[in-house]
């Protein structure tokens, strides 16, 4: 037989005092109503005694907050995300927030249904990666008063709160490594796409490459071909027309593992020969042999900044109230075996 909930009524009536007194000192408001410590004390020992559980949907359509926070992103298998995921929910739940965590496969669709999924629910504010087309989106939830911070990417001339990498410092840093250390014909294999994250990492190799005096090789593989087997035929091709490369540039870490994949079942010398950098770091680059060069992304403070923007948003009536911040950080190479020196 199932056992009947214990509610605020049924605690009042046993304790023959009113529902709202019971509300009061459950919801934290016995000092602020004058309720006495000793009244207090006995609803707080009855409500133990019955395990009483709070009514989350009554609470929420009650106070207008959830207690609950989205965190959407690209694909939260890859470890750069579940990473941050694993530090933000940690954070979130000191703060007496619970975290829910989804993939929108950087598709204009599936972000949209899930936005409009999670606002209907009522989750009282979002972390996004955003993909493309949703610009539109996020100015509608800013407009409806859902605070909402943007992840490693953002949409030029929308204010709105973002914390991103200094991509393109970080990639004409990575590359100019490269190149004092004797690499001088050095691939660089990204996704198409206008992004901002993206267009950075290119711009930053592009402008290394060129300030060096040397021609830029570059891959740009349709990121719905990414994850589908067929990057690593645009790799084979790629390695093929650009002759003689001596080095290769992976603008994520996803294209780092097809490559060396490739590079593996192809030719396992190529490892060996090749400069080979990435960016974002993963565990497996660390044992990797040779061990994997990246550009290694800050996640505990960029969790930290991404909370430290949230957080107060989810306390203003109007979100408008807390000036729009940009935050840009700088990511580190983490300098390994596959750049080292040709000499």
């Amino acid at each position: 037989m199932k056992k009947k909930t214990v509610s605020i009524k049924t605690i009042a009536a046993n304790l023959n005092i009113s529902v709202t007194t019971v509300s009061f000192v459950l919801n934290g408001k016995a000092k602020e109503k004058h309720i006495s410590k000793e009244l207090t004390q006995k609803v707080l020992d009855y409500a133990k005694a019955v395990n009483y559980k709070p009514n989350q949907i009554a609470q929420s359509l009650r106070t207008g907050k959830s207690k609950i926070l989205v965190f959407m992103v690209e694909d939260i298998s890859n470890s750069f995300f579940s990473k941050l995921a694993r530090i933000i929910e940690d954070i979130a739940y000191d703060k007496g927030y619970k975290v829910i965590f989804c993939s929108n496969e950087n598709d204009d669709e599936k972000s949209i249904d899930l936005i409009s999924l999670f606002k209907n629910r009522q989750v009282d504010g979002f972390i996004i990666v955003p993909s493309p087309g949703i610009k539109s989106t996020i100015e509608e939830l800013i407009e409806e008063n859902i605070p909402v911070v943007l992840l490693d990417r953002y949409f030029a001339g929308l204010d709105c709160n973002s914390v991103v990498i200094d991509n393109e410092e970080a990639t004409f840093n990575a590359t100019t490594h490269l190149i004092q250390n004797q690499f001088k014909n050095i691939g660089f294999i990204t996704t198409d796409s206008d992004q901002t994250q993206m267009k950075d990492r290119l711009l930053g190799y592009e402008k290394a490459i060129i300030n060096n005096g040397l021609k830029p090789q570059i891959l740009k593989i349709p990121y719905n071909e990414t994850s589908d087997g067929k990057a690593k035929t645009f790799i084979k091709n790629f390695m093929v027309e650009a002759k003689d490369l001596d080095a290769v540039f992976f603008a994520t870490n996803y294209l780092t593992q097809t490559g060396l994949e490739f590079f593996k079942e192809t030719d396992p010398q190529l490892i060996q020969d090749l400069g080979i950098i990435t960016f974002d770091d993963n565990e497996l680059f660390k044992i990797y042999s040779p061990t994997i060069t990246a550009v290694s992304q800050p996640l505990v403070e960029i969790s930290n900044e991404l909370m430290k923007l949230l957080l107060p948003l989810l306390k203003r009536k109007d979100i408008k109230e807390e000036p729009t911040k940009n935050i840009l950080l700088q990511a580190e190479l983490k300098i390994r075996e596959s750049s080292g020196s040709k000499v």
